[in-house]
């Protein structure tokens, strides 16, 4: 294994290590990237046997460090274990905690890739996590589990690899992207577009397009929750000093709070990712497509998300052969998976012990 120091929009877990690629990684799109690295952790120690490996995949802002964004499914009794299982997770491609993203270097010039960074699919995500699970001697997944973008990995993984995984949890998330979820990502994207700063991507280092940054996350906060959690956080109060309405001002703090952290062009391209996601795509009919994927799936929803709501997951799993069907039942919406992690936590465990 290559170790090298880690480049990211932010901070990371002093644990994270990096992998970089021998060969150049050619993406669906023909583009070929002619260096990759990948951001990576784990936890516990892979068994003799090979048998104990779980994948843990993110969802769009998140990184390798499953333990502080889902730590509630973490630890003795929880459905991740380290005294039992070897879980890994990995930043993904076009991420900007660590992997190949838009703020690496350019090889040309050392200067960000920026927009230059190509568009990369879910299946360019997959194919590069399969390959950084060779590099870790992981042939067989006990389990790929994840929400979100993260559900979209799990699903690509038991399509494209569906003799590598023996189980899989995808979490608030359909087998394809809908109209409706496309059309939210293009206005999130068109904000950062907008954005005075904004220079097709090849902003000074010093003055990112932090304006259109903060306002497509404020967009997504508002599909990520429900009228039901914001009526009851907010509902019409306002603040004292200012006359601002709570929601209102809870938005900045939610758009500020990403733009400190993430990366404009990253989101950009992930967001576009996702749009790809389509299970189907080049392989045959949909419903076709999902019935062979035979493997035991637990597919949750989250019975207040707007943004994949629970009819896409009952779909997905009156599809799969193998499929248990199981509703969060929480008022905060999409984000519901990161709130309610100790039911979560259950679900996968009922789920792998029975």
């Amino acid at each position: 294994m290559e170790e090298s120091s880690l480049r990211t929009a932010g901070p990371l877990a002093r644990e994270t290590r990096a992998w970089r690629l021998a060969q150049p990684f050619h993406l669906e799109s023909g583009a070929v990237l002619p260096a990759v690295q990948v951001a990576y952790r784990t936890w516990g120690e892979l068994a003799p046997g090979g048998d104990n490996a779980v994948l843990v995949c993110h969802a769009l802002t998140g990184s390798a460090d499953a333990d502080a964004w889902w730590g509630g499914l973490f630890g003795p009794g929880k459905a991740l274990d380290p005294a039992w299982d070897f879980i890994v997770c990995s930043n993904v491609l076009a991420g900007c905690y660590g992997t190949s993203g838009p703020i690496q270097p350019h090889p040309e010039d050392g200067q960000p890739w920026g927009s230059r960074f190509p568009e990369v699919t879910i299946r360019d995500m997959v194919r590069l996590q399969a390959l950084l699970l060779d590099h870790l001697g992981v042939d067989t997944l006990k389990l790929v589990l994840g929400p979100s973008l993260g559900g979209m990995q799990v699903l690509e993984w038991a399509a494209t690899f569906p003799g590598r995984v023996q189980a899989m949890a995808p979490i608030g998330v359909s087998g394809r992207h809908s109209a409706w979820c496309i059309s939210i990502g293009e206005a999130q994207r068109r904000a950062i577009f907008l954005d005075p700063d904004w220079r097709d991507g090849r902003y000074a280092a010093d003055k990112p397009p932090r304006h259109g940054l903060a306002v497509a996350r404020m967009m997504a906060m508002v599909s990520y929750r429900s009228w039901e959690n914001f009526e009851t956080r907010f509902g019409r109060k306002t603040q004292d000093w200012d006359g601002r309405f709570a929601a209102a001002s809870y938005l900045d703090y939610q758009g500020e709070k990403l733009y400190r952290r993430f990366d404009a062009n990253t989101y950009v391209r992930l967001t576009q990712a996702m749009d790809s996601h389509d299970l189907a795509r080049g392989r045959g009919e949909y419903a076709d497509v999902l019935g062979r994927i035979d493997i035991p799936a637990l597919v949750v929803s989250v019975d207040s998300d707007v943004l994949y709501p629970p009819h896409e997951q009952r779909d997905l799993a009156e599809l799969l052969p193998q499929a248990h069907y199981e509703v969060l039942h929480t008022p905060a919406g999409h984000d519901g998976f990161l709130i309610e992690t100790d039911a979560l936590s259950d679900m996968i465990l009922r789920f792998m012990q029975g």
